[in-house]
């Protein structure tokens, strides 16, 4: 094996162990296939990451729990809520509540534990599940950018292409399936994940799930690096910005055009616009929690003189882009309650009516002790 170099550990990805991110530069080779890191290696207990990035996991898991299983139950409970938009927001929901459940943990484990503790099947299926949810995030946000984008520019021709009503819920349902599918299949390369040693000392030796197979290749990393900034980023992005521009020309000259007595008119864009305006918070939030992470990326594995390059700058920049792609998958409850006014009434109303539920509950209970104990004591 070739002497170590810093690019040979899997810095991107979110299962490795905190104590090995700085203890790669400088290493040797060790047998086996392990990694030896007796110089640089810094003690487990000494690095800031190993209380921060738990605590901020555990606010991500809960935050992401309540906040989707809140927006999957709210979408599904009420039939105005069940509209080609939502459909899609259901399926964001879903993708967020994969990776929190699949990855969040098993990450958050990692940082307590030093090391991969899980075996190889669930190193395979955390990489997957996190590529697959990125996947169907932003092919998502494609299709909601381009629904919207019909809905206001050409809105006859979308209602007569879908069938309108039911029968566009039923098309949308069949676009969300296919975005499933090939998120699925663009995560194909992460089932390749495997445990890999990284010894630090004749004594200790740490595994990490792995997603870069050496058989593959010096050159396989720097190519998956790149295909993900594209497909996973860049593409999809790109699309939905000129999906955008064209959006908001077609709106500037519609505003213009409209005569003043087609209130009703003005009013539906109006009613398009603020949908156009939730799509849009949900792809800003995405491009600038994945932001960070891609750009570490592409620094790291293209630039020739990272290994000596790679200090407490970019170390804690990784951290950051590392803590930043997992947030995408809790905010996005939070942003739909603060931009959608149909949301945040529904959640408002089920809150109250359930917080109106438990208390009742609980005055029965406490009436019912009451009433025992008088009878008891009239006894």
């Amino acid at each position: 094996m070739a002497a170590t170099s810093i690019d040979n550990v899997p810095l991107d990805d979110l299962v490795v162990p905190g104590a090995l991110q700085e203890a790669c530069a400088n290493g040797t080779s060790g047998g086996n296939g392990s990694l030896c890191f007796e110089e640089s290696y810094v003690p487990y207990g000494d690095r800031p990451e190993t209380y921060i990035v738990p605590f901020v996991f555990a606010c991500i898991l809960i935050v992401g729990v309540v906040g989707n299983g809140v927006l999957m139950i709210t979408i599904c409970r009420h039939a105005n809520m069940r509209n080609v938009p939502n459909t899609y927001v259901l399926s964001l929901a879903i993708g967020d509540l994969l990776v929190i459940l699949t990855c969040v943990p098993f990450t958050f484990m990692v940082y307590v534990t030093d090391s991969w503790p899980f075996g190889l099947l669930l190193c395979k299926l955390s990489e997957c599940a996190k590529d697959i949810s990125i996947g169907v995030s932003v092919f998502t946000l494609t299709a909601l950018s381009a629904d919207r984008f019909f809905a206001i520019v050409d809105p006859m021709r979308k209602l007569h292409a879908t069938g309108g009503g039911r029968r566009a819920t039923r098309f949308t349902k069949i676009v969300a399936s296919l975005i499933w599918l090939l998120a699925i299949f663009c995560a194909t390369p992460a089932s390749f994940s495997y445990l890999r040693a990284f010894r630090v000392n004749k004594n200790v030796t740490f595994l990490t799930c792995y997603p870069y197979p050496d058989e593959f290749g010096p050159g396989y990393p720097r190519i998956i690096v790149i295909c993900r900034l594209c497909i996973f980023y860049f593409i999809p992005l790109s699309i939905i910005g000129v999906f955008y521009i064209l959006m908001a020309r077609h709106l500037l000259q519609s505003t213009r055009n409209i005569p003043g007595e087609l209130q009703g008119q003005i009013r539906q864009i109006k009613a398009r616009k603020k949908v156009a305006k939730m799509v849009m918070a949900f792809v800003a939030i995405f491009a600038i929690c994945f932001l960070p992470q891609h750009v570490f990326m592409m620094w790291f594995y293209l630039n020739p003189n990272a290994e000596s390059e790679y200090n407490a700058f970019w170390h804690s920049f990784r951290i950051l882009g590392f803590c930043l792609a997992f947030m995408n998958s809790c905010i996005n409850p939070i942003a739909l309650y603060c931009v959608s006014g149909t949301f945040r009434k529904y959640f408002n109303s089920d809150t109250n009516n359930n917080l109106i539920y438990i208390n009742s509950y609980l005055l029965k209970k406490f009436l019912q002790i009451l009433d025992n104990q008088i009878d008891g004591h009239n006894e």
